[in-house]
């Protein structure tokens, strides 16, 4: 991803762009002054520098002017609180790409920052990315051609350049622990190890130990060192999964390792450094924990650097045949057996359930229907949906007529598709004897399902 350098003397304003653009995915660096953003630039190429017009020592036109001499090719955007004529025609003569006045709109410069680096050709490779992930379902060990998917795997490459910290939203079994290992494997940390433990799955106690270690004697059962999780990362990237589960105390030892890249062991009095990238993971609201001082603003805002969300299952149904390939062949190599394909009204099946298990429910469902099914083809009766995900039968003393009216037609349709469907579950997937049940033809059903 772009290399971006922010020259501005005024730190508040370093760190904002920072974070901003660190949020968007890019390699940030910041400079106090042009000295300083000078001397970097002899040492590593910048895509793109973002610079204030109004310093002490150096100014921005004098920066401009002097990194077009080392660097000809760097796209240059000024930031200014004294914006005129003179300045814009000053800094465009001297080969500024544009400037901004220092009240500017974040998606100003966001637009501007993407606009400069496409006219650069930055952006080419990214392009060539996604063309190559849309010709597969699959990328890493996630599986999807949804847009929602295709938006996780852009964010995934942009997030695996950068070194910033990553905080994962999703529901429960959206894949999150595959989008963690997606970005370690797309990294620089590539060759490093990949730890990952489970915040919600082990009490505090043992938390503790597990995370950072602990000395021989420091507690009953200690009887010799043991090096943390922490520590066995070092050179790598942790997964901190189920991250809203910390205790209030073990939340302030986290804080101290992603602030200062140290830590104690329990019983321990010596301070031990690790390079460690943190990815985390929850299904909470976190924003929602800290205004409820449930959750450590600091440690959040630490963590949050990168915030990247995936989708739920039930947003993105046309992964759904894709997802299910994939463990058919999964389980029906592991349980032995040459089952290829999947009905295709099971299937319907599958599509129109809400999967509030996500990812995870729908391996659960198929991994169970390979082991139960006899024949080579999976089979309805044999999928095991719960029957949560169905609407309820609704009758005419349910509903409510408004002031605006309903679609009689509609409605009728609902509940005419409802019955089917239940008729055809109940039938195992056979048409003659779901019509038998819903006393019609053969012919008249079909018709039915056809419409």
């Amino acid at each position: 991803m772009a290399k971006i350098l922010v020259v501005d003397d005024d730190q508040g304003m370093r760190d904002y762009l920072e974070i901003m653009l660190s949020r968007e995915g890019y390699d940030v660096n910041t400079s106090p002054g042009g000295k300083e953003a000078l001397a970097l630039c002899r040492k590593r190429k910048f895509d793109l520098v973002i610079t204030d017009l109004k310093m002490s020592g150096m100014d921005g036109i004098g920066l401009l002017k002097s990194l077009k001499e080392i660097s000809p090719e760097v796209m240059i955007i000024l930031i200014t609180g004294y914006a005129s004529g003179e300045t814009a025609l000053a800094a465009m003569k001297g080969g500024a790409y544009d400037y901004l006045e220092k009240n500017f709109e974040p998606d100003d410069l966001k637009n501007l920052v993407k606009e400069a680096l496409s006219k650069k050709g930055v952006g080419k490779e990214d392009a060539q990315f996604m063309k190559d992930v849309k010709s597969s379902p699959f990328f890493g060990k996630m599986t999807g051609k949804s847009e929602g998917m295709m938006k996780v795997y852009k964010d995934v490459k942009k997030t695996a350049e950068t070194v910033a910290n990553v905080l994962i939203l999703g529901e429960s079994g959206t894949g999150k622990e595959l989008v963690a290992r997606a970005i370690h494997e797309n990294s620089s940390r590539k060759d490093g190890p990949f730890v990952v433990i489970n915040c919600g799955g082990i009490p505090e106690n043992l938390l503790e130990s597990e995370l950072f270690g602990y000395m021989k004697g420091s507690f009953t059962g200690a009887y010799a060192d043991k090096a943390g999780l922490f520590e066995v990362a070092h050179g790598g990237t942790i997964f901190l999964d189920e991250i809203g589960e910390l205790s209030p105390f073990l939340q302030v030892k986290l804080l101290r390792v992603v602030q200062e890249k140290t830590f104690r062991r329990v019983g321990g009095s010596r301070d031990i450094s690790v390079d460690v990238r943190i990815i985390s993971a929850t299904n909470q609201n976190l924003e929602e924990r800290v205004k409820s001082g449930g959750f450590r603003e600091d440690l959040f805002y630490r963590l949050n650097v990168i915030p990247l969300k995936v989708p739920p299952l039930r947003e993105r149904k046309e992964d759904i045949p894709p997802l299910v390939d994939h463990f058919l062949e999964k389980y029906s190599r592991e349980y032995n057996k040459e089952i290829k394909k999947i009905s295709p009204y099971a299937m319907s099946l599958l599509v129109e359930y809400p999967f509030p298990g996500n990812v995870r429910e729908l391996e659960n469902i198929i991994e169970r229907s390979v082991a139960l099914e006899t024949t080579n083809i999976i089979l309805p009766e044999n999928l095991e949906i719960s029957e949560a995900g169905d609407p309820p039968l609704t009758s005419a003393d349910d509903l409510e007529i408004s002031e605006e009216g309903l679609d009689l037609n509609e409605e009728v349709a609902k509940f005419e598709k409802n019955l089917m469907k239940k008729a055809l579950q109940k039938a195992g997937g056979s048409k003659t004897k779901a019509a038998k049940l819903l006393k019609v033809s053969l012919d008249s059903l079909r018709y039915r399902l056809d419409k």
